[in-house]
């Protein structure tokens, strides 16, 4: 770091009561790398307030410097390090907090993972529909949607929140909410980090019980009919169900692998949730089937970390009603192949299509499914899986729309047109060019100000 730098950094030192971790520090090499990317980062500031996050912000700022925020470190495209910037860990801002019990009113704050939010919330018989994976952060998942076990009965997980704190670009602290700088609101459910660091959010959950969860598993001969019937179930079955059917699992057979049906039901009365779950365990041969009644937290699964020198390459669409059956033939075909793609498709529907297509800056309210492709590897194997996988993109074309920017492991301008249809993104780019017109938070995918 040259002398400027530091001298930087020495000034930085006088506004930040937070951990300012540089090269050479024993525990740079684990904070200058997420769960799957690695960087190195100029520092590594890992702040204890929102006084803390607002000298970063200015001081990344002041020096020029890209600037990564990082919550949970999932991101698929790497967003939270860099090499020679600076890197906001928010992990020091993690409480989880009830503030009002009558109305359920939960404040975050902007590093917790949904792990520690589903722990604290459990004694309260309270939850807000989240991902799937504990150790995810609750900023990057809910400025980017939220798809998980709850979808279907309680909508995405930033449909459940109500206000946030953010730290802009010039380093102010602002609240955004339905009354408060609407705009902004709008634009961080769904704009990523694009407009600030979001230091807090204030949700509203939802009483919970426990639920019905697990696996239902059958042959991946009869993926093809399984896979149709599974979404038929899902047209008819409650809100309360929801479901992902997995397919070609490289750690399980890869093309031979079992086709995996995870359920789960939004309540603990088994007459229900059989009447919902039963008709899935009639589509084919069950040689699986571990569904029981467990705790909310419980459905969640630790995140794995990706060991060094392995990549992951996900992409991900959205598929409506009228074209269900076409992309499940696709990837039942592709699933079937050899060298085939993890395959993922996940149910929304449900409360997230009932809520309006413009009031949030997540545009695909009227999808019925998600699907997702991942290839796992060294960089080799990952690029030598490239072609076969772009033929399958290219049959699924016609008949998918957009994507999901939490399963992207790219950022470019097809992908972030991907992410925000051309509407959303003009009113995303007004919004940019109010609040961050330097854009200064461009580690993400990216809306220029205009």
């Amino acid at each position: 770091m040259n002398n400027l730098m530091n001298a930087a950094v020495e000034s930085l030192r006088r506004d930040f009561g937070g951990d300012i971790i540089e090269p050479g520090a024993p525990e740079y090499a684990s904070a200058s790398r997420t769960v799957l990317a690695s960087g190195g980062p100029a520092c590594v500031l890992r702040p204890r307030s929102v006084g803390d996050v607002r000298a970063a912000v200015r001081f990344a700022a002041g020096a020029g410097l890209v600037l990564s925020v990082r919550g949970g470190g999932h991101g698929f495209a790497g967003f939270g390090t860099n090499d020679d910037g600076v890197v906001i860990d928010l992990s020091g801002l993690a409480k989880v907090e009830v503030v009002d019990k009558e109305r359920h009113l939960v404040r975050i704050g902007g590093g917790a993972t949904w792990g520690q939010v589903a722990a604290a919330l459990a004694p309260h018989g309270l939850a807000i529909s989240s991902g799937d994976t504990r150790s995810v952060g609750v900023g990057g998942l809910t400025l980017g949607g939220g798809i998980g076990w709850k979808v279907r009965k309680h909508g995405l997980a930033l449909d459940s929140v109500v206000a946030a704190e953010v730290v802009t670009a010039d380093g102010q602290v602002v609240r955004a909410g339905a009354e408060e700088n609407p705009e902004l609101f709008w634009a961080i459910r769904g704009g990523g980090g694009n407009f600030g660091v979001v230091t807090a959010f204030t949700f509203a959950a939802h009483p919970t019980t426990d639920v019905f969860f697990g696996r239902i598993a059958f042959p991946a001969s009869e993926a093809a009919t399984v896979l149709q019937g599974w979404a038929e179930c899902l047209r008819r079955a409650p809100e309360e169900l929801t479901s992902t059917a997995n397919l070609a699992n490289p750690l399980a057979g890869g093309p031979r692998a079992p086709i995996e049906v995870l359920v789960a039901f939004d309540g603990d009365d088994p007459r229900l949730a059989a009447q919902a779950i039963d008709p899935i365990r009639r589509l084919g041969t069950v040689i699986a089937d571990d569904v029981a009644l467990r705790p909310y937290a419980d459905t969640l699964v630790d995140g794995a970390v990706a060991p060094p020198g392995i990549r992951l390459f996900t992409r991900s669409g959205f598929v409506d009603r009228e074209s269900v059956r076409e992309v499940l033939a696709i990837l039942a075909a592709a699933g079937a192949a050899e060298g085939a793609p993890f395959v993922s498709v996940r149910s929304v529907g449900g409360a997230v299509a009932r809520v309006p297509r413009d009031a949030t800056a997540y545009a695909h309210r009227r999808a019925e499914l998600m699907i997702v492709t991942m290839v796992a590897g060294p960089a080799p194997v990952v690029e030598a899986a490239r072609p076969a996988l772009e033929a399958i993109w290219a049959g699924l074309a016609p008949h998918v729309g957009g994507a999901y920017g939490n399963f992207l492991a790219s950022a470019g301008e097809e992908d972030v047109a991907a992410v925000y249809p051309p509407r959303t993104y003009e009113r995303l780019a007004a919004v940019k060019r109010q609040w961050d017109p330097g854009n200064l938070f461009a580690r993400n995918h990216n809306v220029r100000p205009r």
